[in-house]
């Protein structure tokens, strides 16, 4: 994929930080990557083009505009990344006529500007750093939530765990009980961060109020700030630095900006700060307190965890609060507590940040982003997914309406091909999402038929018609092999007539077809009603299972049953899915959900009227419209 970033970058802020790693890891990827952006050079291998992308006059504007499209038509780029809003702003013009989707990501609260609601600047999908992001995003910006994809910055981890010797553990509470404040030696403290802006108020207010303090009861204390230009630090900041300075010598240490973040915090015991600072921070195994623009989030620990990281690690409020500030005498408290019992971070909230901010996983979640983007640009209509079972002799006596006998099923495929409705696999979709097949052969109807449970009859049924017809479909096989007919049918209902699986060999007749087999669970299991961990291991292990038995990718996921919810929608898209189909439930357009895709009951009397309706680009909105879901 072809990719251009778009970015303010007049400092070295997080945000381009951040872009600058994607970039890093999508080269590395294989794919090529373009930076616009202030700056003269930044620490990337991609290609680099200077804009004065963060001036906003209007006549920059304009030359910005005219030089991204020219740039976007010299290198026929693929999807464009925006990382502010002047940076979007300019994107959103460049692009306009051209066919290309527009990424933006959102680092922080955004301005409600006219412009907002006049026009849609920030493209196709929205990348929210945070929770608390996007649900500002939704509830005050007003943005439409399918817009939005909650993905955090990405670090990138060094792959060996950090080593922490022995005598750094030796204080344990009863040593900390007997010996005095002057036993604990080289520790040290430190707040990373800029010095202008908010966060210069919280380096002064540290200053101020917090490191007197911890300088005066630890004797053997350093306290350090980095990542900022000292004359940008408020003056109230700077007058107390310099008394710190004159009376504690070089146990004050003004580092300033520093390209080595991950070496000072080896050197670091304490560190205050927000966002990547505290990602790295936990990943290193230190131990952080979370401090940022809108909040104080404490000390960050297994417990807080993932309410720290919904804000950004007390960067960002879902809804600005006034009066909103932290209490330095809670962050003394809390430092203080630290110094009188060092300690390093639980391996178990090292290994999960290490693996929620992994810049490899998070640039794959990146990528896929782009691709939704791009198939949501290039087909914006609804394509239907249609959900079979079983394709019996005769019509079978149950009261679940799930067949489609063969004479019937027969009707179906004609009544497709005399429209021209042209049957493709997700897989087929993601060929083209991804630029493996070029969006210009994207069939002008697309429908994706589905068929779950592998029954008996799909195998002397179902495959030969579909190969009469040239057509493959997307198979939902159970993981568990040993499950040789419908026993989750009769477990509920004894009365229900008993169907036949189909074999390992018939099964694998379907890979040989070209057929795309997709995960429906080991058991046929009602996720919502098992244990996270059991729904979790139903989901995975059906995945592992069906691959290594037909030597097959498994990319898609049917819930049973239609049976989801917000936590196994994550367990699918954890468990390495990249679609899963619903039953009468999802977005209007494949792209708002890719977790739960809107799929359509067929039922053993639909007629060529009941198929028009239900392979028609707007029966989504009807169905929402008729059923209110």
């Amino acid at each position: 994929m072809r990719i251009l970033h778009v970015l303010s970058a007049n400092f070295f802020a997080g945000s381009v930080a951040y872009a600058v790693a994607l970039a890093e890891a999508h080269h590395r990827a294989g794919h090529q990557v373009w930076l616009a952006s202030d700056a003269a050079a930044l620490p990337t291998v991609a290609a680099q083009v200077q804009l004065p992308i963060s001036q906003r006059k209007y006549g920059q504007r304009l030359r910005n505009i005219r030089a991204l499209r020219q740039l976007v038509k010299t290198y026929n780029i693929d999807v464009v990344h925006a990382h502010s809003r002047a940076a979007s702003w300019v994107s959103y013009f460049a692009l306009k006529g051209l066919k290309v989707p527009l990424v933006s990501t959102a680092h922080g609260r955004q301005h409600l500007h006219a412009s907002t609601s006049l026009f849609d600047v920030y493209g196709q999908k929205v990348i929210a750093i945070c929770e608390n992001l996007a649900q500002h995003l939704r509830e005050e910006v007003k943005m439409s939530p399918t817009k939005i994809v909650v993905v955090p910055n990405g670090i990138a981890f060094e792959k060996e765990e950090l080593k922490i010797k022995k005598e750094e553990l030796k204080i344990n509470n009863a040593e900390h009980a007997k010996a005095p404040t002057a036993v604990f030696t080289s520790l040290r403290v430190a707040f990373i961060g800029r010095f202008n802006g908010p966060k210069g108020e919280r380096a002064a207010a540290l200053l101020q109020h917090v490191f007197p303090a911890l300088l005066q009861e630890f004797a053997q204390l350093r306290v350090a700030l980095i990542g900022g230009e000292l004359e940008q630090l408020p003056a109230a900041g700077k007058a107390v630095l310099v008394q710190l300075q004159s009376q504690y010598g070089e146990r004050v240490e003004v580092v300033g900006f520093t390209d080595d973040v991950t070496g000072w915090l080896r050197k670091i015991d304490l560190v205050i700060g927000a966002g990547r600072v505290v990602m790295e921070a936990l990943g290193e195994g230190r131990a952080a307190l979370a401090l940022g623009e809108a909040l104080y989030a404490g000390p960050v620990t297994l417990a807080n965890y993932a309410e720290a990281a919904a804000s950004n690690f007390g960067d960002i409020l879902s809804r600005l609060q006034p009066g909103a500030g932290f209490d330095p005498a809670l962050l003394l408290a809390n430092a203080q507590a630290f110094l009188r019992q060092p300690y390093r971070i639980a391996p178990a909230l090292q290994q999960r940040v290490r693996h929620d901010y992994d810049l490899v996983r998070v640039a794959a979640r990146v990528l896929a982003v782009y691709e939704s983007a791009r198939m949501a640009l290039a087909v914006p209509d609804f394509m239907p997914v249609l959900m079979y079972h079983k394709i019996p002799d005769a019509a079978i006596a149950t009261k679940h309406q799930i067949f489609v006998t063969k004479e019937h099923f027969t009707k179906h495929l004609a009544y497709f091909k005399s429209h021209a409705i042209s049957p493709i696999t997700f897989q087929d979709y993601q060929d083209f999402a991804s630029g493996r097949r070029p969006l210009a052969e994207f069939p002008r109807r697309p429908i994706v038929l589905t068929f779950d449970d592998g029954y008996l009859d799909n195998y002397t049924n179902l495959l030969p018609l579909m190969q009469q017809y040239g057509y493959r479909g997307v198979m939902y096989l159970l993981g568990d092999f040993e499950v040789r007919y419908n026993q989750w049918d009769l477990a509920t209902d004894p009365t229900e007539p008993r169907a036949e699986l189909m074999d390992t060999a018939q099964k694998q007749a379907f890979v040989a077809a070209g057929w795309e087999i997709g995960a429906h669970t080991q058991t046929h299991a009602h996720l919502t009603q098992l244990p996270p961990a059991e729904a979790a291991a139903e989901i995975a292990a059906s995945k592992a299972a069906l691959e290594q038995r037909l030597g097959t990718e498994i990319s898609s996921f049917a819930y049973p049953y239609g049976d989801l919810d917000a936590t196994t929608k994550a367990l699918v898209a954890e468990a390495g899915f990249r679609f899963a189909v619903a039953t009468d439930t999802g977005g209007l357009h494949l792209e708002d959900d890719r977790m739960q895709i809107f799929r359509i009951n067929i039922f053993p009397h639909e007629t060529a009227s009941s198929l028009f309706k239900k392979t028609s680009s707007w029966y989504r909105r009807y169905y929402r419209w008729k059923r209110k879901k």
